[in-house]
């Protein structure tokens, strides 16, 4: 009786601890954008779920910026023009394929342009590979978005 209470007691921390170790396998959180040049933390943004089960991310914070405090996108086309970055949505759409969230959009606030977007957890989650491409994947550049504790 000792014994299997003794088992009990040990295999919930350890449930919990793999439960949450899956929670991170997921996009779902806050993330640091680098800048690729300078290795600079650029922004902070949240990658949600909407309520039809995709993902969507939003810029929280900018931290750097070539534009100064509260830049906008003065690049941007359409309802985003000359908006403010903070709280601008920048992804949108990114359904789960696999291990990875693809087939969405992501936009640069930096000159403007919308991507295709594919977003893959690497490192059990610690990180990010998003990647923005015209037409097919390969044709693309990638980013390493590391996770916000």
């Amino acid at each position: 009786m000792r014994l299997k209470l003794a088992a009990l007691l040990l295999a919930l921390p350890l449930a919990a601890l793999s439960s949450a170790a899956l929670a991170q396998d997921t996009p779902v959180g806050k993330w640091r954008t680098i800048d690729d040049k300078t290795g600079k933390v650029k922004s902070i943004v949240e990658i949600t779920e909407t309520a039809d089960g995709s993902l969507q991310g939003k810029v929280l914070r900018v931290l750097d910026s070539e534009k100064g405090p509260n830049p906008v996108c003065d690049a941007c086309k359409g309802e985003n023009h000359n908006k403010p970055i903070e709280g601008m949505v920048i992804a949108w759409g990114l359904r789960r394929e696999g291990d990875s969230w693809d087939g969405g959009k992501i936009m640069d606030p930096k000159n403007g342009k919308v991507y295709s977007a594919k977003m893959t957890p690497v490192e059990g989650g610690s990180k990010l590979e998003v990647r923005g491409y015209l037409g097919f994947s390969l044709l693309g550049r990638t980013q390493t978005w590391l996770r916000e504790e």
